[in-house]
């Protein structure tokens, strides 16, 4: 989305729109974008100095995405709740204390509000049933409404670096939870701080690296191709290094990624790490990882404002069957690996799958990722079975791409993608059942 000019929109340059986009210091909303109220359908003010949205604000009849992020309000404005087509709202990074339950409109579907100051969220967030994302990273919450409960179409929850003390056990029986992340918040204080500890994997003076150009940069970091250098000054091998920013993304906190990695260990389907960084000028979190091979890409692109928690895959894709159940098998794998060392993946997408068109497949990508107590089982199979919900999402859109004609192992898939999507989370299947019905497919 193109960003406009305070001057373009007078001029009536952006007439018919049904997008715009604004950062250029505004203290108030302009009132011309209300000449835009028969089809503007998307506004962008983040990167303003916005504390307060007018009171018209619902004149705007289409709207129904705005993003506010990166300004100064306090309290989110109770004028959303009266956008009657308003579905998509965004308030990250701002210094918000208060969500008023009136504030919510009918049709809410995705509501962000990582990096505020808020400690309470109104009862009424549970009565937006069409709630399907809900981003509160980076927050003050000591818990959650437990009106939350009847959230039914919540699939994705983002409750990491708040104040929580236990995860509330409704929460982990909604029936299409699928992408939770909770790390940074005292009820898993004492593992995350073992594992910042971890004294296991190799430290890597930074002063033995050479960076050099950007290979991917994301919400909690930026990857570089690197050099390790000998001694003298040689190189020895290449590799890929990620220095974390430091700051809360939307997942939670960078550094707890970095222990997530690190407790992970080896297995062929993550992405090896070499080992963290020590004596890095400003004191900056690193890791240092293989250098993976160029003909690997990502698996599909990340969910778009429309698919919401669904990824997006190039519409000519398609998959061999042998290909696609190596894909599948690799997955389950890895994801049976995390859950016995006690970590939820918690984007268990194919988004963050590096594959290389041949089946081979890296699971990468720990922003979102959970630590657990494996000895506590009841906790362990709900979160392990909530994660069977997103290979379950995963599986069907490797179904849906199949190459071929129907054929049993499609109907194989579709069985287990049953199985797997099933709203009653103690009936689906553990990694271990999952990976024997997909050895059962490949005989």
């Amino acid at each position: 989305m193109k960003t406009a000019t305070l001057e373009e929109l007078r001029d009536g340059q952006f007439a018919g729109a049904r997008q715009l986009k604004l950062a250029c210091g505004l203290t108030e909303m302009p009132r011309e974008i209300f000449d835009l109220a028969d089809t503007l359908e998307v506004l962008d003010l983040s990167g303003n100095a916005l504390t307060s949205l007018p009171d018209d604000l619902p004149k705007l009849r289409r709207l129904r995405i705005l993003f506010a992020s990166n300004n100064q309000f306090t309290e989110l404005p109770a004028v959303l709740g009266e956008c009657e087509s308003l579905s998509m709202i965004g308030f990250k990074a701002n210094r918000i204390r208060h969500v008023p339950g009136r504030a919510l409109p009918p049709q809410l579907r995705w509501l962000i509000l990582t990096d505020n100051d808020i400690e309470t969220l109104p009862a009424e967030i549970g009565e937006r049933p069409n709630l399907q994302k809900l981003m509160l990273a980076g927050n003050r919450l000591r818990s959650l409404p437990a009106t939350m409960a009847a959230c039914s179409r919540l699939e994705l929850l983002r409750i990491s670096a708040n104040r929580l003390e236990a995860l509330p056990d409704w929460l982990l029986r909604l029936p299409r939870l699928t992408w939770l992340a909770y790390a940074g918040n005292p009820l898993n204080a004492a593992r995350e701080q073992v594992a910042l500890a971890d004294t296991t994997a190799p430290e890597i003076d930074w002063h033995t690296l050479a960076l050099g150009q950007t290979l991917g940069e994301g919400a909690s970091g930026v990857t570089h191709r690197a050099t390790r250098l000998l001694s003298d000054g040689h190189p020895t091998e290449a590799v890929a290094v990620k220095l974390y920013k430091g700051a809360v993304t939307s997942d939670g906190l960078p550094e707890l990624e970095m222990a997530a990695c690190l407790r992970a260990g080896e297995h062929p389907n993550l992405i090896p790490v070499v080992g963290k960084i020590k004596g890095h000028p400003l004191d900056e979190h690193g890791l240092v990882m293989k250098l993976i091979h160029p003909s690997f890409g990502n698996l599909a692109g990340p969910p778009s404002l429309d698919s919401c928690t669904r990824d997006v895959y190039e519409p000519e894709i398609r998959f061999d069957r042998p290909v696609a159940l190596q894909i599948a098998r690799g997955i389950a794998s890895a994801a049976q690996h995390l859950h016995r060392r006690g970590i939820m993946h918690g984007a268990l997408y194919g988004h963050n799958i590096l594959h290389d068109g041949a089946g081979h497949v890296l699971l990468g990508d720990f922003g979102a990722a959970s630590l657990h107590d494996i000895d506590d089982h009841a906790l362990a199979q709900s979160l392990e079975r909530i994660e069977a919900r997103a290979f379950g999402c995963l599986l069907e859109e490797l179904s849906h791409r199949l190459a071929g004609e129907v054929d049993d192992l499609a109907a194989g898939f579709d069985g287990l993608v049953e199985a797997c999507l099933g709203e009653r989370i103690e009936m689906r299947p553990s990694f271990d059942e999952i990976i024997e019905r997909l050895s059962a497919l490949s005989i």
